[in-house]
Formats: structure tokens, C-alpha cells, sequence
């Protein structure tokens, strides 16, 4: 086996905007790094470094593959350990999926955030053999629920490895919440917008950031700033679920989200996406935690103090309405999708702790994405003609 090289070499991170040079190797981050000073917490800080739909890009005829990582995976109590999986696609096709559970694992206990462990591991090599002769393009799609850390790539000896061409594909770029991050899902190709993104045709760049959709202005800045082809944002849920704005300030914030990705793409088609199905929060305003059986339910209690505060019903009307307003006053390229049309109440039994969708339920949102916003004659769809 040969050693590629990761630093400057022909591996390009797609989807990481911040790549993180050590002394052992470089990892993607989902955010620029002049972001690092506004992030406001550690939890925020680590999804930015979880690479949801980050993917090692580079061409080749190489038959084997290996990669040297070290991981470091997040478990969240009461659930046990998930591996993390690697998956392999050639061409635009899966060609292989790697699961692991080796390296570092951070644990978090729902029940008690102050709760937090860490316990050390190794890294591991994810190898991928007995590949097709030949030149292809390879993507290695980085797990969606752990951070990693790429320490090398080796080929089989007198195998070649290329920059591969730039794709040709629409850019999409998504923002949301645990429910566009999809750690649930069952690999990073079968996390929802990945699966939207493959059947729509588009170059993903995700910016899904688990509990950390709260319309902050420096995200909005990154969108401004990034290539994009089509924008959506699928916003609100994670509002709620923190109590953190009231009617009064998230109308005006969401405003202020666009009115800031509108300075960068001024015609871009924006789908402003509500909140999918989630029980308690659809007519009881948050914040939500999780109870002793590992359901997300809000928090009851002084009802009469409440009265300006967000239930989903009262996010996804005030979304409509938000859209509709901006669409009259001459900005026909903003659009509106009810996220009860990607996962309603008819769904539910694929939505375990009543907050996110299972992976079943994830395949299900993206594949419904896809047809809502991508399909000829949709929102998103490629210009006629």
C-alpha cells in the first residue's frame, strides 16, 4: 500500500468549510472558522465538527482503499453506542459501507447536560477492497453522528490518485436543525437531505446542525457568503424546543435571516421549510426534555404567562405568513414548504422519541423532499429551458 497525502494533496473535504490541521491529521468543520468566536457553546461547537454530508472527494484506479482515522463518537444516554459508518460511493453509486465503533467516546446523559464523560480510544483504518480496475471517482462520506479525524489515505501500490473534476451538479445548500443533522439516520448517505440530495440531482452542502437552528445571524452570514444554486432552510423546531425567541422576536428574526442571505444571492430559490410533526409541541409551547421513558415532551406550568410563547402551529402559520408577505412585495423566488408535508401525524410511528424521525423515517423525508422541492415544476427544480 501507498501513502497518499492529505495536506495539500488531490482529497478534497466537499461540504467542510473550515478544514483543522494537527500534528496527527485534518478534520472538517461545518462552519468558517471566523465563525469560532460567536459559537456560543461547547454542544454547538462539537456538531459544527460532527460531518454531516462531508464527504473525501478525489479520483482514481485504485482496488483498495484505506483510510486512517480516529474517531471520536457521541453517545447520548440512556441510548447505548452506535457505530459509526463510512460509506463508499463510486460514480454516484454506494459501493461499500464500513461500521465502527473504535476510538474516543463522548457520552452525554439527557437526564443531567452538567453529566459529561470522555473515555479515550485508538484509531482504526476503514478499508474498502476488491474495488473495480479502472479510473472512478470516489466519496467517501465521513459518519453524520461522530467528529473524525482523517490521519491518511493509502492505495494499493502503483495505484494512482488524481484530483477528481469539479461536479457539474446544482449547489444546494441546507440549514436545520438535529432533524436535517440526522445523527439517527442509519448512515451519512441515508441521512435525509443526502438521499434528497442524490434523487435531486444537487451538490449538498449541509449545514444541519443538531440543536443549534436558532436563526443565528453568523450562519446566515456563511449562506450569504457560500456558492449556492438553491438555499433551503428548514427552521424552528429547535426555537421551540428552547423556548428562545416569542412571537414578537422570531417574526423579525427570520427576516433579518433572509434579508442577510438575501445581500449575497438576491435571485437565488430560497425554500423556507416549517417544522415536521412533533406531539407535545405542536399546540403546547417548549421548552422540551426528555422524560424517564425517553420521550421529548414540554415542560407544563404557568399557562397564564405563556401567552406570546411558540407552539409549532403558531411557527408554521407565522412562516406562511412571512413568505407571502416578502412574495408580495416582489421576491418570487422565496417560497414555502409545511414540513407536515415531509413527516406529519401519519408518520409517527417511525418517530421513536417523539422529536426525530428513525431512519426509516429519514429515507421517507428525503425521498418526499425531493419529489416537494426538486421535482420539474417545484420550487427548487432546475430552470425550464
Amino acid at each position: 500500500m501507498q501513502e497518499i497525502a492529505l495536506r495539500d494533496g488531490p482529497v478534497e473535504l466537499v461540504g467542510a468549510l473550515e478544514i483543522v490541521e494537527s500534528e496527527s491529521g485534518i478534520s472538517a468543520r461545518r462552519l468558517p472558522g471566523w465563525t469560532r468566536p460567536q459559537i456560543p457553546d461547547l454542544f454547538m461547537d462539537a456538531v459544527v465538527g460532527m460531518p454531516s454530508g462531508v464527504r473525501a472527494r478525489f479520483r482514481t484506479d485504485a482496488t483498495t482503499i484505506g483510510l486512517d482515522v480516529m474517531i471520536t463518537h457521541l453517545r447520548i444516554l440512556p441510548e447505548p453506542l452506535m457505530p459509526s459508518a463510512f460509506d463508499l460511493v463510486v460514480d454516484g453509486e454506494l459501493g461499500g459501507q464500513v461500521f465502527s465503533t473504535d476510538g474516543t467516546v463522548l457520552t452525554i446523559d439527557m437526564a443531567d447536560r452538567d453529566a459529561v464523560s470522555l473515555d479515550h480510544g485508538e484509531p482504526t483504518t476503514i478499508q474498502f477492497s476488491e474495488l473495480a480496475p479502472g479510473d472512478k471517482t470516489i466519496e467517501i462520506w465521513l459518519p453524520q453522528r461522530s467528529s473524525v479525524e482523517l490521519r491518511g489515505l493509502r492505495v494499493n501500490a502503483g495505484a494512482s490518485v488524481q484530483h477528481a473534476p469539479p461536479p457539474t451538479r446544482r449547489r444546494w445548500v441546507h440549514h436545520g436543525s438535529s432533524i436535517s443533522h440526522c445523527i439517527e439516520a442509519a448512515s451519512p448517505t441515508t441521512t435525509w437531505p443526502a438521499v434528497a440530495a442524490r434523487l435531486g440531482g444537487v451538490e449538498l452542502t449541509s449545514l444541519g446542525f443538531g440543536g443549534q437552528c436558532m436563526l443565528d445571524a453568523f450562519v446566515a452570514r456563511t449562506i450569504r457568503d457560500l456558492e449556492a444554486d438553491v438555499i433551503s432552510l428548514k427552521v424552528g423546531i429547535n426555537v421551540v424546543n428552547g423556548d428562545t425567541l416569542r412571537e414578537r422576536t422570531f417574526g423579525p428574526a427570520v427576516h433579518g435571516f433572509l434579508d442577510t442571505v438575501r445581500e449575497g444571492h438576491p435571485l437565488t430559490p430560497i425554500l423556507v421549510v416549517s417544522p415536521i410533526y412533533c406531539p407535545s409541541a405542536e399546540a403546547h409551547p417548549g421548552p422540551t426534555v426528555m422524560n424517564e421513558h425517553g420521550k421529548f415532551v414540554t415542560i407544563a406550568g404557568m399557562d397564564e404567562m405563556r401567552a406570546t410563547c411558540l407552539t409549532l402551529v403558531k411557527v408554521r402559520r407565522m412562516l406562511a405568513e412571512i413568505v407571502d408577505r416578502r412574495r408580495g412585495i416582489g421576491d418570487a423566488n422565496l417560497h414555502y414548504l409545511d414540513g407536515l408535508e415531509l413527516f406529519g401525524a401519519g408518520d409517527a410511528d417511525d418517530l421513536p422519541d417523539d422529536l426525530h424521525p428513525n431512519a426509516a423515517g429519514y429515507v421517507r423525508m428525503g425521498e418526499r423532499f425531493a419529489e416537494l422541492a426538486f421535482s420539474p415544476g417545484r420550487p427548487l427544480a432546475p430552470a425550464a429551458g
